[in-house]
């Protein structure tokens, strides 16, 4: 696909707001890693915005045609397998954008992400929305939102958790939060003087920037 072609077509979706949260924790000419990284559209916005030293490992080899064609430089990988591969401190910030539930090991990935990345950029769909808990209560059956589109029986997601289980993990592996965001619905950012809690509740996906 050409560029002109790949610019219309990316004008063909809406905004994501998370990708405009993320592309704003990333300072200008970063080393950067994306996993994950689907057809590469926060990895072209991120260099096209911040003109950082952008790469990218993408599961599906769909997604990397896609990045590629984008003339990105994105490689096949698994973030279970392949993060041990790279050195210390190999990147400025690394970067796993709605993955890190359908990981295998979601503990071990998070610690390599912060072994080879001085700073890590996470967003999750977050398990305690108060939609999803009405789901389970009301009809008894595994939700299906926007966010979490999937049937139970053929979700790529393993490891659900919601916002508090994600900030207790961090805790857990003595790594800090240096910013977060909680998006709710379309993408409206949840005002930052709300604690956890209602967060945890209310919170559609939150996006975490940490470091160690």
């Amino acid at each position: 696909m050409t560029t002109e072609m790949q610019r219309r077509a990316d004008a063909a979706h809406p905004e994501r707001i998370d990708l405009k949260v993320i592309t704003g924790f990333v300072t200008p000419r970063a080393r950067v890693l994306d996993i994950g990284c689907g057809d590469g559209a926060l990895l072209q916005r991120l260099e096209n915005e911040k003109e950082v030293d952008g790469r990218g490992i993408e599961l599906s080899q769909k997604g990397v045609n896609e990045a590629v064609a984008r003339g990105l430089s994105v490689v096949q990988g698994n973030a279970d397998h392949d993060l041990a591969t790279y050195p210390d401190n190999s990147f400025d910030f690394v970067i796993l954008s709605q993955t890190l539930q359908a990981t295998h090991n979601p503990r071990l990935v998070l610690e390599q992400l912060l072994r080879i990345g001085q700073k890590v950029v996470v967003s999750i769909p977050n398990f305690g929305n108060w939609r999803i808990r009405s789901q389970l209560v009301l009809k008894g059956r595994m939700p299906i939102t926007q966010d979490l589109p999937y049937s139970w029986y053929d979700t790529p997601n393993i490891h659900f958790c919601t916002v508090r289980d994600f900030v207790t993990l961090v805790d857990e592996i003595d790594a800090k939060v240096e910013k977060a965001v909680a998006l709710i619905g379309n993408g409206r950012v949840m005002n930052r003087a709300i604690r956890l809690p209602l967060w945890n509740l209310l919170a559609d996906q939150a996006i975490f920037l940490l470091r160690r």
